[in-house]
This record gives structure tokens, C-alpha cells and sequence, in this order.
């Protein structure tokens, strides 16, 4: 009499399939994880790539201005929830009016206890100068406007209404990290879900010579004004005199790179999108050094160094809490603004004159 075949594995066998397919798992697991990177890095870059056809667009349609808020103090406006007129008192007023009504429209929030608040407290070009681009695109509080890798900004955008997950969120600053006036008051709060992983370069927005704002020492999260109080807004494509080599927006953090170091660590490499559309991966490190326009409005070009001091949620320094390491800001602050130069190299090899 025949035995009948056996089926299926032994105790043996499947625990040495079992350790071949941990073997490979362990082999590919770090080729899917830069594979998964890269194709995240990827998709940054098209964000910047939409966001900068984006912008030409919108200099097409409104006479070559850069794209950033365009109220201005000493105007009234039309409080949509009240259906009243209100007359802003300068022109940092009028751009946290005009984000309201931004706001207003993208989320009907008009009335109750969700309302869109009056973000009068800081001032809003320094983190939502994109929301005009936004506006125009219709793509306020959306995915494009993310890094596939920045958790903060992405959660922020799917629970919008949750402000204990946000900077100050919990009512109280933990030991180590950045405080900036007003950034408890819900309406500060509220502007989170609707922010970027890109920053604009502040020169985009204001003057390049005084008066106009300044970064200050004590944090990278706050300006000053410089020489009086500056005209914002107004700047077009026409005063960038090196396109190709001067810094629009950029990623704050290298969410590529392990523990997602600032955008001013040497040899971070967050996406940049340059004023001519074109997107540029090189080391910060490799860009002009940065300079305060309160100093060089006076003749002074010392370098801008500054210490990288987190919020509470944002990533950590290199060195940890009160890593006291001075960095360059680099195209943050660009001697002579937009006039200026960030990265030497253009794309055709030459050197600008």
C-alpha cells in the first residue's frame, strides 16, 4: 500500500522560511525607507513646482506683483459676518482683516462659537503671506501646501478645529521652547490648520531698506520693525534682479533628512522654490550669508547669526533644548533683498555681475 504524500511544511522548514523572509525583509527595509523618502521629497517638489506656476499666474493677472496680501491701512473693507465697513489703521491691520475674510470664505466659519477671530495680535505675513496664493487657487488649508513628511501641518489641517494640538495649544509653554505673545489666543490658534511647511521670504513682502522689519535675537519666530513703520506689500517680479538665484519659498525643516534639522543648518537641504519657478535641493550652507536690513540700511554687512529656539511641537534643535549653537539664516534675510543673491550658481552655469 502506497503512503500518501505529506502536505504542507514541517516545524523545520517553516521556521527556516520564516528566517529567509526576516533576512530579506531586514535587507530591503532600508532601500523602501529611502525609496518611501524619496518619493515623499518627490512630491514636496511638485507642491513647490504647482505653487510657483501658481504665482506666475497671479502676477499675470494683478501687474507683476508677488504674490501677499494686498489690504491696506487707512482703507475700509467689508466685515462679511456683520456686513459692515472697517477701516484698518496700518497695513499689518489690514492683511489680518484681509485673513479673515480669507478664512471667512475657505470655511464659512461667520458666526458662533467657531467663528473665524481677528488674528490682530502678530503679524500674519510672517507665516501666512501664502494665504493670498492660497486664495487664488482655492487650495486654502489643503495637502498642497504640506511637506508629505510634515505630521504637524497635516494633522493640523484634518482637525482644524482642535486647538490643543497646536503651538500653546495646552495652555501653558514647556521649559526649553519659544513663547510668542498672543500665540495663546485662539485666534492665533486657529491660523495653524490653515499654514504652511514652505515659508515666504519675508522680502517678498516688505521693503528691502528701512523702514521695513528685522529679525530680533532673542527668537527666530518674532520680527521688529526698523527705521519707522514700513509700507507692506507692493513688491513685483520686476525688482528681483537674479531670478534663478534668489530664494521665494522654502521648506522650514529638511523633513527628509533624520530629525528634520532647521532650514538654517549648514548642511540642511529643505526644497526651495526660486522666484523663477525653478526648484533648487542644495545645502544651505552653500548659500550667501544672511544679513539684518537694520544693519546693512546703516552700512553695517556683519552676518546674521541666530539660534534655532522651537515652539512647543516643532522639531528639536541638533544639540536638544537650549542648544545654544548660533546659524546663518541665509536666504532668510538676503543682503539687499530681493535685489540680492542667494545661491551664485545659475542654471546656466554663470555667475551673476
Amino acid at each position: 500500500m502506497l503512503n500518501k504524500a505529506r502536505s504542507g511544511f514541517s516545524l523545520v522548514e517553516l521556521v527556516a522560511v520564516l528566517a529567509i523572509t526576516a533576512s530579506v525583509g531586514a535587507v530591503l527595509a532600508p532601500a523602501t525607507a529611502r525609496m518611501r523618502s524619496t518619493m515623499r521629497g518627490a512630491s514636496s517638489q511638485v507642491n513647490l513646482h504647482t505653487i510657483g506656476q501658481a504665482s506666475a499666474m497671479y502676477a499675470i493677472d494683478n501687474e507683476n506683483r508677488i504674490a501677499t496680501f494686498t489690504w491696506r491701512g487707512g482703507e475700509s473693507y467689508i466685515d462679511l459676518a456683520t456686513g459692515n465697513p472697517r477701516t484698518a489703521s496700518h497695513d499689518a491691520e489690514a492683511a489680518a482683516m484681509q485673513v479673515r475674510d480669507i478664512l471667512y470664505r475657505a470655511t464659512g466659519r461667520l458666526t458662533g462659537s467657531r467663528r473665524i477671530l481677528l488674528p490682530s495680535s502678530i503679524l500674519v505675513h510672517r507665516r501666512y503671506a501664502h494665504l493670498v496664493l492660497a486664495d487664488y487657487t482655492e487650495t486654502v488649508g489643503q495637502e498642497l501646501w504640506a511637506h508629505p513628511d510634515d505630521y504637524n501641518q497635516l494633522l493640523w489641517q484634518q482637525f482644524p478645529l482642535d486647538f490643543t494640538i497646536v503651538p500653546h495649544g495646552q495652555g501653558f509653554i514647556p521649559p526649553g521652547y519659544a513663547s510668542v505673545p498672543g500665540g495663546s489666543s485662539s485666534s492665533v490658534k486657529q491660523l495653524w490648520a490653515f499654514g504652511s511647511s514652505y515659508q515666504t521670504v519675508p522680502h517678498a513682502w516688505m521693503p528691502d531698506f528701512a523702514p521695513t522689519y528685522a529679525p530680533i535675537s532673542d527668537t527666530p519666530h518674532l520680527f521688529v520693525t526698523a527705521g519707522g513703520s514700513p509700507h507692506l506689500g507692493d513688491r513685483t517680479q520686476d525688482e528681483v534682479a537674479f531670478p534663478s538665484a534668489k530664494v521665494f519659498m522654502f521648506g522650514e525643516f529638511d523633513h527628509d533628512q533624520v530629525a528634520n534639522p532647521y532650514f538654517a543648518y549648514n548642511h540642511a537641504s529643505p526644497d526651495k522654490l526660486m522666484f523663477d519657478g525653478s526648484i533648487n535641493t542644495m545645502r544651505s550652507g552653500q548659500a550667501q550669508s544672511s544679513v539684518s536690513p537694520a544693519d546693512y540700511s546703516f552700512g553695517n554687512t556683519d552676518v546674521w547669526m541666530q539660534r534655532y529656539l522651537p515652539m512647543d511641537t516643532f522639531p528639536l534643535p541638533l544639540g536638544g533644548l537650549g542648544d545654544n549653537t548660533e546659524l546663518d539664516m541665509r536666504y532668510r534675510w538676503t543682503l539687499k533683498g530681493l535685489r540680492g543673491i542667494d545661491y551664485f550658481l545659475l542654471h546656466d552655469g554663470a555667475r551673476p555681475r
